[in-house]
């Protein structure tokens, strides 16, 4: 029995040539994603949308030539129209390398002008501190700010910005809720006290409705920044964020200590293999108990800026606690960070 292997799907797909560049889908950089479960194929062909109609052959054709490959049962060709060109390396972007956008269905959300997830690979680290006090620095400087609370399984923005209850429904759109001057939504507004007993499938299902079921914006007032208080991992929620949302970058929060710098580090490349663009690392909890210089250890490795080294401070904690504006000797940092997001 012949073994299925990638590079026998690869050298069937040779065989198919792209009519308009002359040569075959793999020289030409259209064919990624492929998956092989026992004798099932998948894969994916990525096209520019102004190609759509004149390139659907393609996929019939790719399927044809990889369904007689010895030990195929089954082939799924999934064509997709995206603006694939390659992003530029430049290590001032954010970028480690050069890469191409990922090709899913990124359709935009409703009157938001940008989209930027707030990771950290590892919880504990105060990833939803830093993201609540970012969305709030925003609304201070003068820009409508909103802010996803996209931790399903263990939202905590509720809390910290003081608000509860169940969003109201418009013309079928969660009307978000308004802490500080921040739009926000959450799952812990749905559950309450309760928690979220979910499957992965309903997880992404979740995030959708929350992403898209929010009337975050109008027309006449748009969101200027969307935050994304992500939760920690490298799971469904951060796959499936990439996937539905064309996110304009990432900031990644660590603290110094080295258990936590090894996540993030899994985290930031995690981003770069959706690519999505990483922005800053914000350090936090610098001080005696954690050390200091793990974030400008990051920074480098990934050539993006530490914009923040925020130190151990509990009146950030006090202040989340209950749900109240932080404004001790580190306010300045999270304006600082903001700034450079607008």
């Amino acid at each position: 029995m012949s073994q299925l292997t990638e590079e026998s799907v690869r050298t069937a797909l040779r065989g198919v040539t792209d009519r308009e560049a002359g040569i075959d889908v793999i020289a030409a950089g259209l064919v990624s994603g492929i998956v092989i479960r026992a004798d099932k194929v998948g894969f994916m062909i990525t096209i520019d949308p102004a190609d759509k109609d004149r390139k659907a052959y393609l996929r019939e054709a790719c399927e044809a030539a990889v369904k007689i490959v010895p030990g195929v049962a089954s082939v799924t060709a999934v064509l997709t129209a995206q603006n694939s060109a390659p992003i530029p390396p430049s290590p001032q972007s954010g970028y480690a390398q050069p890469r191409e956008r990922a090709a899913w269905n990124q359709t935009p959300l409703d009157h938001v002008k940008k989209i930027i997830a707030v990771a950290s690979g590892k919880g504990g680290v105060g990833k939803s501190t830093v993201a609540v006090n970012l969305a709030l620095a925003v609304a201070r400087g003068g820009k409508r700010a909103g802010l996803l609370d996209a931790d399903i399984y263990g939202p905590s923005i509720p809390r910290m910005l003081a608000l509860s209850g169940q969003p109201k429904i418009e013309n079928g759109k969660m009307i978000p809720l308004i802490g500080h001057g921040v739009a926000c939504n959450s799952m812990g507004f749905i559950t309450g006290d309760e928690a979220a007993i979910l499957r992965g499938p309903m997880i992404s299902k979740t995030l959708q409705q929350l992403l898209r079921a929010t009337r975050w914006g109008t027309p006449d007032a748009p969101l200027d920044m969307l935050i994304v208080d992500m939760p920690p991992g490298t799971g469904d929620i951060h796959l499936s964020m990439a996937q539905q949302v064309p996110l304009d970058g990432a900031i990644i929060v660590t603290t110094p200590q080295q258990v936590a710098l090894e996540d993030a580090c899994k985290c930031a490349k995690m981003f770069l293999k959706l690519g999505v663009k990483l922005l800053v690392v914000v350090e936090n909890m610098r001080g005696p108990v954690f050390g200091e210089g793990g974030g400008s250890a990051l920074a480098q490795e990934f050539s993006v800026k530490l914009l923040g080294s925020i130190a151990m401070d509990a009146a950030i904690c006090q202040a989340g606690d209950v749900g109240e504006i932080y404004q001790g000797n580190e306010a300045d940092s999270f304006t600082r960070i903001a700034a450079q997001l607008s």
